[in-house]
Parts: structure tokens; sequence; C-alpha cells
């Protein structure tokens, strides 16, 4: 392929990659716990490590890795202590780290709207040697959490007090799954953007979960998803001159359209094989309902 031949692109595929299997497996876990925006909320307050990387002349993504941690941090002690005010003090913090990463960075002295257009939306041509370090480093802490503890991240994504009675950590593992979720963030900025990269982590799994019920199926489905779209998003912004970051959500969109038409027919094709099977005699209330199906989550 032409593309190949150029550095830029072998490094902005080598990152779409590694977004690709990094956003929906975390996501995976958000979903399960309804926190579906929370990506989105930490993009905000990477901003403002990226201006203060610009401001310090230190890498924007560890910069915007550090304050994004820590801002996934106070979210998680936020929804523990925050009771009735925690949702003014969330949109503070969503707000304040937008309004300090424009500050910051018309502060610096190399910054500009220009710059930090680049990591709201995605870049492909800015992708440098350093990032792609940077995301390879990150994304592989990201890939042994949520795999290495998928049963721990699971059990608590499901039922925090079943969690705590167990004696898992349960504490210990949201703040797990926030740090998690933060660094996420940061491995996508580049490619898909801050603003566009809640998407990437909440939408695949969404469409992974219109043919599947079971964790291990919707986490597989969800990353081939995600790999898939990143992939074609950046392919296609490199062919036709388009934002890649919108590129990859609109393809995402289109996936989870498309998956929610095949699945409706193939439900009512198991549901048809379900009442052959079963044995005319029988009444229908003796039916076995499903355990989970009905709440809405994924189940094991």
């Amino acid at each position: 392929m032409e593309l190949l031949n150029y550095a830029f692109m072998q490094r902005a595929l080598l990152a779409a990659v590694l977004v690709g299997i990094t956003a929906p497996a975390v996501g995976i876990y958000l979903v399960q716990r309804r926190q579906a925006l929370m990506g989105d909320g930490i993009g905000h307050v990477a901003m403002t490590g990226v201006g203060l990387g610009f401001l310090l002349s230190w890498s924007p993504v560890w910069m915007a890795t550090l304050v994004s941690v820590l801002g996934a941090v106070l979210m998680e002690l936020i929804r523990w202590y925050g009771r009735t005010r925690g949702d003014i003090a969330l949109a503070m913090l969503f707000y304040g780290g937008m309004a300090g990463g424009v500050m910051f960075i018309n502060l610096a002295p190399t910054g500009s709207n220009a710059n930090l257009t680049s990591y709201l939306f995605g870049s492909l041509s800015t992708v440098s040697e350093s990032d792609v370090t940077a995301i390879i480093l990150l994304a592989a802490f990201v890939v042994l959490v949520t795999i290495g503890l998928r049963r721990q991240l699971f059990a608590v994504s499901q039922d925090e007090e079943f969690a705590r009675v167990t004696g898992l950590p349960v504490r210990t593992l949201n703040l797990l799954t926030a740090i998690t979720a933060a660094v996420t963030v940061t491995v996508a900025m580049r490619v898909v953007g801050l603003l566009l990269v809640s998407a990437l982590m909440v939408v695949p799994v969404a469409a992974a979960q219109q043919l599947s019920r079971s964790f291990a199926a919707t986490f597989a489905i969800a990353v081939g998803i995600g790999v898939t779209v990143t992939i074609g998003g950046t392919v296609t912004s490199y062919y036709q001159d388009v934002p890649p970051g919108a590129t990859i959500v609109l393809l995402t969109i289109g996936a989870f359209i498309a998956l929610t038409a095949l699945a409706a027919p193939l439900a009512r094709r198991r549901a048809r094989a379900l009442a052959a099977a079963q044995p005319a005699g029988d009444p229908a209330e003796c039916a076995i309902p499903a355990s989970r199906e009905s709440d809405g989550k994924v189940g094991v």
C-alpha cells in the first residue's frame, strides 16, 4: 500500500491499532458501571495537561497522562464522598480542565490554538516517534490491567456490594479502573482526539452487546470493532483528507447501526428455535428466565 511508504502513516496506523484495542477494553467496564461518559470528562481534564506540556516544554502526552490520572482519582473521590454536591464539583472539574488547557497553551511561547486542535480532534501528521513510544508503553499498561484483572474488575462493575462481601478491594479496583480510563484517553488523543475518545470507549461495546451477552465474547467483538474502525478511519483520512477522529467515530456509529439491524432478526430466530425445542406439554411459566439479560448488563 502506498501509505505505508510514509513514516508518519506507519506511526499513525500503529497508534490507531493500539487505540482500537485499549479504548473498548476499558470501555466495557465503564459501560457495566454505567459511567459511559467518564472518558469524556477525563478528556476535558487532560486538556490542562496538554497545555501544561507546551507551557513547561515537556511532552504533552506524558503531562496529559499525569493530569488526567490525577483528575480521574479526584473524580472517584467525588463519587465516594460528594453526595448531593458531587455533580457540581464534577462540572467545575470538567470545565476547569478545558479552560486551563486553553489558557496554558496560549501562555506557552510555542503554543497556539492550532496545537490544541490537533489534540482535541486528532491528527495523523503530528504523531511523532516519541508519541508512539509513549502510546506503546501506556497501551501495554492498559492491556495488562484490563485482561489480567478482568475477573475482579468485572465483579466490581457488576455489583460492588457483592464484590466487597467476597473480600475484593473494591475501592482500589475502582481507582484502578479510573486510572486505566485516564491512561486510555491519553493513548487515544493523538488519533481520535480528546473530545471524541469517549465514543470509541463506549460505542464498540454497545455494538458488541447487540450480538453477545457473554463478557468474553463482548470483549473480543468490541476490540475487533475498535481495531477495524480505527484502521479504516485512519486510511480513509489519508486518502480523502478528512479529520481522522471524526471519521473513526462515524464509522463506529455506522458499525453500531449495522449490528443493531443484524441483531433483531437473529434474536427472532433464536426465539423461534427455543420455542420449537420446548416440549409441547410444558407450560410457559415453567421456562427458566434469563439470568442477566433483563437488567441490560453483560453476563459472564
